[in-house]
């Protein structure tokens, strides 16, 4: 407990002025001293004591649109540098998009719903694959990876991409689908939403996506060290909190010429390609995650488990 109080005592100040970026005048978090010192603290000391020097270990952290994934992997990362000392570095699988030119190329030789980011299959997961096998290769040179502006739904250019100058010893990759298994076949066939039956009444999307995760993101998800999976009650409360992120995208994207930042019905369609997958995590990662954070109506980390 003395070691507890005494860290908080040191990352309070950097942890409660990042979560305070992050809030706008409607959208404010509550019970911040809570979170950060009953459930990220000691999440942070579990991973810090399963860490090895010398030895990067990758992380990964999972949870359905507006969970608050960025936010929680953020005051983590914090943790992890301003306490422990560790170098952190954080990237979503967002990030690994591919272009909206690649992506334009895919919908038209597979399938229509493929222009639309997010699910497997619209990553570049070479790059990713690429990216895990430097951390995990004993000798280390300096190398870039891509960076992703949702507001444009495109990569920004390579000279603002992310420079990673040294070995960190600790890598969190975060994002929606991270650590998701395949369904099985016959589980594809009944359609989930009205974007599923009208949009893909042959199962070709459906079967895309599906064949990816149970071939190169299957094996993507076999390098990560630990899962952590943040978990809401049903996929209707991420559709509002996702909703309120993009309020929020909006709000910081006011003057930018050529945004992509979506209006209501828009986010709503955008969700229905993410809630199939979505749902069979919710009853899947639960089981794989080595740790499990459950989220309340309101937002807020309401308990925590971890896996021996």
């Amino acid at each position: 407990m003395n070691s507890l109080n005494k860290c908080f005592g040191i990352i309070k100040k950097d942890c409660l002025k990042y979560i305070s970026s992050q809030e706008t005048k409607s959208q404010k978090f509550k019970n911040k001293d809570k979170m950060i010192k009953s459930f990220l603290i000691p999440l942070s000391f579990w991973v810090a004591n399963k860490s090895h020097k010398g030895k990067t270990m990758l992380v990964g952290l999972a949870g359905g649109q507006g969970t608050g994934k960025t936010t929680i992997s953020s005051l983590i990362k914090i943790i992890l540098e301003k306490y422990f000392k560790l170098n952190v570095f954080k990237i979503s699988i967002d990030d690994f998009y591919k272009t909206r030119k690649d992506r334009y190329k895919l919908s038209k030789k597979k399938h229509p719903l493929l222009m639309t980011r997010g699910v497997p299959g619209t990553h570049d997961i070479n790059l990713i694959l690429d990216f895990f096998k430097k951390m995990k290769n004993k000798k280390f040179s300096p190398f870039s990876l891509p960076k992703f502006d949702k507001s444009f739904d495109d990569r920004v250019k390579k000279k603002y991409w992310y420079k990673i100058k040294k070995k960190p010893d600790i890598v969190i990759l975060e994002g929606w689908c991270v650590g998701a298994t395949p369904q099985k076949n016959n589980n594809l066939k009944k359609p989930i939403n009205i974007l599923e039956k009208n949009m893909d009444k042959k199962l070709k999307w459906r079967k895309y996506v599906n064949n990816h995760l149970n071939k190169k993101y299957k094996s993507l998800y076999k390098m990560i060290d630990c899962l952590l999976y943040l978990k809401a009650e049903n996929f209707n409360l991420l559709r509002r909190w996702r909703l309120k992120q993009e309020e929020k995208l909006n709000f910081n994207n006011l003057r930018k010429k050529n945004s992509k930042i979506m209006n209501k019905t828009q986010v709503i369609n955008f969700m229905m390609t993410y809630q199939r997958l979505t749902e069979h995590m919710f009853k899947e990662t639960v089981k794989s995650a080595s740790v499990v954070m459950t989220l309340n109506k309101n937002h807020q980390i309401e308990n925590i488990k971890f896996k021996k």
